[in-house]
C-alpha cells in the first residue's frame, strides 16, 4: 500500500515537471503593469508628435514648393526681360553702328591712354587708311593717324582746330573738333574726335578768292589796255612813217627799227590783256593760213634785227584755208614767236613750219614753231598755259594762256615739246576749211 501510495504519489508530481516552461505561468510582479501603460502612452505621444511633425515638414515642403514655383517664375519672367534687354541692346548697337558707319563726318574714339577704340569707315578714307588695319592690332600705326593724334595731343582747346596731313598728291586740310566723355558730372577720360574734311571747301575758298581777284585784275588790266591802245596806234603809225622817212640814213633807220621792236612788243603785251579778258567771239571767215604765217614773219622782222635772230618760213603743202580770226591768230603766232626770242641768245633761228597733221588724214593742218633755245623744264611743263604762270621777270604770264584760248576758239589744239638747253617746240593743229 505503501509502495502504491508512493506510486500514486509521484506519477502527478512527474507529470508536472514534464510540461513545458513557457506554459508555466510566473507571479505578477506588482509594478509590471504599470510600466506597460507607461510605455503605451509615451508611445502614443511620440506618434501624435511625430504625426504633428510630419504634418508640419508636409506643410513646409508644400510651402517650400510654392516658393520654387514662384521663384521659377521670376527667374523665367527675369530670364525672358534680360533676353529683351539683350535683345534690345543687340539692336541699339546694330543701329548706331550703321549710324557710324553711315555718318558724313569721320569718328574716332580715344581711350584713357590715347589709344583708339572705335574708327568708323568716314574717318578711315579721311587718314587713307587701309581696309585691313584695325585699332589694337599689332601691326604699326599708319603715320597718317600717327600724326594726327601727336597734332591732337598737342592742344587741349575744345574749339574746332584745323589739320594738315601731307599726301602723296596733294595735302590733306582736316577740322578736327574734340569732346570729352562726361560721367556722373565729372569729365571722363575718354575722348571723342569728330573729323571733317574740308579740302575742299579750302580750294573753293581759294578759287572764289582767285576768281575775285583776276576779276579785279581783269576790270583794271582792261581799262588800262583800252587806254593805252590808241595811243600805241598812233605811235606805230608814226613809227613806219619815221622808218620810210628815215629809209636813206643807216644809222637813224637803225634807231627806228629799235623804237618799231619796242612798240611792236607793248603792243603784244595790250594785246594779250584785251583778248584774254575779252569775252566777245572769234569772228571767224575763211583765211588763207600760209599768208597769214608769212605776214607774221615779216612784222617781226625789225625784232628778229634787234636781237640778232633769224626767223624762217617753211611749208610743204602750199597754200591752205582755214576759218579764222586773223587778227586773233596772228596774235598767237606773235606770242610763240616772242616766247622762242626770249629763250634763245644772239644768233638764234626760230623755225615755223606748216604741214599736214600726222594721224589727221589729210583733214588737219599742223603749225610748229620750233626754237633752239634754253628749253623748259620738266616741272614747268603742266603749268605753261595757265594764266599768269611766267618764268621771265616782268611778264604779265598771259601769253601762252591767250595762245591756248584762241586756238580752242579756232577749233584747233595746242601741244608743247621741250628739251633743256636744245630747244622747245609748239604744235599747232587747225582743221581745214571744207571741200579740201
Amino acid at each position: 500500500m505503501t509502495g502504491q501510495m508512493d506510486g500514486t504519489n509521484r506519477a502527478p508530481s512527474t507529470g508536472m515537471a514534464n510540461l513545458p516552461r513557457a506554459r508555466q505561468k510566473r507571479p505578477k510582479s506588482p509594478k509590471s503593469a504599470p510600466s506597460r501603460r507607461e510605455a503605451q502612452r509615451a508611445l502614443a505621444r511620440a506618434f501624435v508628435s511625430f504625426t504633428q511633425v510630419a504634418g508640419s515638414l508636409e506643410k513646409s515642403y508644400e510651402n517650400l514648393q510654392s516658393e520654387v514655383g514662384r521663384l521659377r517664375a521670376e527667374l523665367e519672367r527675369a530670364n525672358s526681360e534680360l533676353a529683351q534687354s539683350l535683345e534690345e541692346n543687340s539692336r541699339v548697337r546694330r543701329y548706331l553702328s550703321r549710324i557710324l558707319e553711315g555718318l558724313p563726318c569721320g569718328v574716332l574714339a580715344l581711350d584713357a591712354n590715347g589709344a583708339i577704340r572705335i574708327i568708323n569707315p568716314e574717318a578711315r578714307r579721311i587718314l587713307m587708311l587701309a581696309r585691313d588695319w584695325m585699332p589694337g592690332s599689332a601691326d604699326p600705326v599708319p603715320s597718317s593717324l600717327e600724326q594726327l593724334l601727336s597734332e591732337a595731343r598737342s592742344t587741349e582747346s575744345s574749339a574746332v582746330q584745323e589739320f594738315t596731313l601731307a599726301a602723296p598728291e596733294k595735302n590733306v586740310f582736316i577740322a578736327v573738333a574734340r569732346t570729352r566723355l562726361a560721367e556722373g558730372g565729372h569729365a571722363g577720360e575718354e575722348t571723342i574726335l569728330i573729323l571733317r574734311d574740308v579740302s575742299d571747301e579750302k580750294r573753293v575758298a581759294a578759287e572764289r578768292e582767285s576768281s575775285r581777284r583776276v576779276h579785279a585784275l581783269a576790270e583794271l588790266s582792261t581799262l588800262l589796255a583800252h587806254e593805252i591802245r590808241n595811243p600805241l596806234g598812233s605811235l606805230e603809225l608814226f613809227g613806219g612813217l619815221i622808218a620810210d622817212a628815215t629809209a636813206a640814213v643807216p644809222d637813224a633807220q637803225k634807231w627806228v627799227e629799235h623804237l618799231q621792236a619796242g612798240l611792236r612788243g607793248l603792243s603784244a603785251t595790250v594785246n594779250n590783256v584785251l583778248s584774254f579778258h575779252s569775252q566777245a567771239a572769234c569772228a571767224l571767215a575763211p583765211a588763207n593760213l600760209a599768208r597769214l604765217l608769212r605776214d607774221t614773219a615779216e612784222f617781226l622782222r625789225p625784232l628778229t634785227r634787234q636781237r640778232n635772230m633769224q626767223i624762217g618760213f617753211i611749208t610743204r603743202i602750199g597754200d591752205v584755208r582755214i576759218q579764222a580770226d586773223p587778227h586773233r591768230l596772228q596774235q598767237v603766232f606773235f606770242n610763240l614767236a616772242l616766247n622762242a626770242f626770249r629763250a634763245m641768245s644772239s644768233g638764234g633761228v626760230l623755225s615755223v613750219r606748216m604741214d599736214w597733221a600726222a594721224a589727221a588724214e589729210g583733214r588737219r593742218v599742223q603749225v610748229d614753231f620750233e626754237d633752239r633755245g634754253a628749253g623748259i623744264k620738266p616741272g614747268h611743263l603742266p603749268r605753261i598755259f595757265e594764266a599768269g604762270f611766267s618764268t621771265c621777270a616782268g611778264s604779265p604770264g598771259l601769253g601762252l594762256a591767250v595762245c591756248r584760248k584762241v586756238v580752242e576758239q579756232h577749233g584747233g589744239t595746242i601741244a608743247v615739246r621741250s628739251t633743256p638747253g636744245r630747244g622747245t617746240t609748239f604744235s599747232l593743229v587747225f582743221p581745214l576749211l571744207g571741200g579740201q
